[in-house]
């Protein structure tokens, strides 16, 4: 089969690749998908330049958790009649060394989730890691109905889809940005309130936005960043729920979190529990057949232009989700 692969970490024209490699085989319990689109994350760029845990896990690495397609087989134990099936994957290449930057890919039934009807497939390859990212950074903590959430970062991918959720379970949604194109991307998808982070007085508008409480729940993508300003920003027995940051290190107000009672919680989308997934996979299913969930598509490039979908998500110009067409 055709794939992207690297051999070695480094920038994506160096080290990325095109070429035949060896279909995988299916196991017991496996599904093979005929991968149509695959989805770019940051984390797949990341992992590209730095490694998981610092190094090459494997020889070769076929990147990319996400994607969609159609089941074209399956291994013993799985329900013969999802072949045919339209499905979607997660955690494509996190823990095995072949990812969806390929014509096939085998893993875990439970990894291979069925697409209901009319969906995108584009879209349902930007599932995996932005839609569950956001339905479990919404909801981990709790009934939001009624709080103030604020969703760092509003033009993300992730972030696109948290205000989503956040709305349609009954939060008031705040968010950032860091421009007026920005904003109004944000408001499109359900943000009640925009703030510029980079305006000087950022801190003052978003109290005087909350009537001086602050927000009950951050949804953050870069606690490096913006950690420093949770002190000021974040309500009375407060959360901040983390899925994300751009250094190994972080400053947060010490002091005032033990007086405001300040929770932190963290966590990676590839680690929820298959509980946890099905919940959000069922939450995802109901917004699809309402017509209640937007993804946005910002780039479309095809298998032989991995290198350049690489560098168009670390210059983050874009505003939606980076795809790979590979059929």
């Amino acid at each position: 089969m055709r794939a992207a692969y690297y051999e070695k970490l480094g920038f994506a024209a160096d080290v990325l690749t095109v070429g035949e490699v060896d279909t995988p085989e299916l196991g017991p319990g496996d599904v093979r998908l005929r991968v149509q689109v695959s989805g770019v994350n940051p984390s797949d760029t990341k992992a590209r330049l730095f490694g998981r845990g610092g190094g090459m896990a494997y020889p070769l690495i076929i990147p990319h958790s996400d994607g969609a397609g159609v089941i074209d087989a399956v291994g013993a134990g799985v329900d013969a009649n999802r072949v045919g099936r339209r499905a979607w994957v997660m955690n494509g290449q996190y823990g095995r060394a072949l990812g969806t930057a390929a014509e096939y890919i085998v893993l875990p039934q439970k990894y291979v989730i069925d697409l209901p009807d009319g969906a995108d497939m584009a879209e349902a390859a930007c599932f995996g890691i932005p839609f569950l990212t956001a339905w479990r950074a919404v909801t981990m903590m709790g009934d939001v109905a009624g709080k103030n959430v604020l969703v760092q970062g509003g033009a993300g991918a992730v972030a696109h889809h948290a205000i989503q959720v956040a709305k349609r379970k009954g939060a008031r949604v705040l968010t950032t940005v860091s421009s007026q194109e920005k904003a109004d991307y944000a408001l499109a998808a359900g943000a009640d309130v925009e703030l510029n982070y980079r305006d000087d007085d950022f801190v003052q508008q978003l109290l005087g936005k909350t009537d001086g409480q602050g927000a009950d729940l951050i949804i953050e993508v870069n606690l490096a960043a913006n950690g420093p300003t949770y002190g000021e920003v974040l309500a009375e027995k407060g959360f901040v729920v983390i899925y994300g940051t751009t250094a190994p290190m972080a400053e947060v107000p010490g002091m005032a979190f033990i007086r405001k009672g300040a929770t932190l919680k963290w966590f990676i989308v590839y680690e929820i529990t298959d509980e946890e997934r099905d919940e959000g996979v069922a939450e995802l299913n109901a917004m699809l057949v309402e017509g209640a969930l937007a993804t946005t598509i910002a780039e479309r490039f095809g298998l032989d232009e991995a290198a350049a979908a690489h560098e168009a998500v670390e210059k983050a110009a874009h505003r939606g989700n980076v795809v790979l067409d590979i059929g």
